[in-house]
């Protein structure tokens, strides 16, 4: 038992200590609200990219793709949208049912559920989780951009759908390393060496950025902001992993599967709903809180695990 517990904070207790650590920086003064959204640009619009470029473009998809856990996790997650889509009705405010949705089910895969894996599993396992990005970033984009239109009761806009999906430098970095790592492409080593230089910044100003970004004033007292993070954090990982383990998934695959779908919603999600409109004070409250206590589930999470030797 204690070898498990060792293991599971041996994970989580870096992650969780950079967050904590852009929290006090943030408190002290040496990194200001500009610093965080120039870093969260750069780390979204530059680092990121190249990260997953390089992992996927160098990756042979042929001998490695991981199509069940592709198909599983895109079956989950888009049913996941679906069932809560149906749930928003419940909810009398209007403005928070899109926020809600969002909330609920689109995680920061990108960064921690990403950097969790690795630190897990190890640098093999980073491989399957750009993979698990490069399939699900562009239609849980879309599942998101559609549920805030709907429950916004306004037409969604095939052109602005579009633009969002395809403007989105996830989705370029992806297209381009998958139709390098499927064509006898050489990608000069200049540009390889290059990418992995800005790829190794990624994570750590991506987790500084997200501690300096939570605001202690966005939690508040509301059944609707916690059942969202409970959805986030604790019931579609429960789900999703438990149905995986006994449809025949285990060891690094299971484990990804755990991280990306336990991430905590991911910050992308606030400026999405400011933008096209939604109660955008849930939403905050809904990345702060969800990020501050996934620290709490994914350490439990993959605790159980390690001791049922599930991964």
């Amino acid at each position: 038992m204690f070898e498990s517990l060792a293991y599971a904070l041996d994970v989580t207790l870096p992650i969780s200590l950079i967050i904590a650590l852009g929290i006090l920086l943030k408190r002290i003064g040496w990194i200001t609200d500009e610093f965080a959204k120039s870093g969260s640009e750069l780390v979204f619009n530059l680092t990121l990219p190249c990260l997953l470029f390089v992992n996927i473009a160098t990756t042979n998809l042929t001998d490695h793709f991981p199509t069940f856990l592709m198909v599983f996790a895109g079956i989950v997650m888009t049913g996941a949208f679906f069932f809560f889509h149906l749930m928003a009705y419940r909810i009398t405010n209007k403005l928070a049912r899109g926020a809600f949705v969002q909330g609920a089910c689109r995680g920061n895969m990108a960064i921690i559920g990403l950097a969790l894996s690795v630190n897990a599993f190890g640098e093999s396992a980073l491989s399957i989780a750009s993979m698990y990005l490069a399939v699900l970033v562009v239609p849980l984009n879309i599942f998101s951009i559609l549920t805030l239109y709907y429950h916004q009761e306004k037409t969604p806009s095939a052109k602005e759908v579009a633009r969002s999906v395809f403007t989105n430098p996830l989705a370029i970095a992806i297209s381009l390393a998958i139709v390098v790592a499927l064509l006898p492409i050489q990608v000069p080593k200049l540009i390889l060496d290059t990418g992995n230089y800005l790829a190794k910044m990624t994570l750590p100003l991506a987790l500084l950025c997200v501690g300096a970004t939570i605001r202690w004033q966005e939690f508040r007292s509301s059944n609707l902001l916690y059942w969202a993070i409970s959805s986030k954090i604790v019931f579609i990982p429960l789900i999703a992993t438990v149905l995986g383990f006994y449809f025949g998934l285990k060891g690094e695959e299971l484990g990804v599967l755990f991280m990306m779908t336990a991430a905590p919603t991911a910050a992308a999600a606030y400026p999405m709903v400011r933008s096209i409109g939604g109660d955008y004070h849930l939403t905050a409250a809904i990345i702060a809180g969800s990020t501050l206590m996934s620290i709490v589930s994914s350490t439990l999470g993959l605790f159980v695990m390690r001791e049922m030797q599930w991964v």
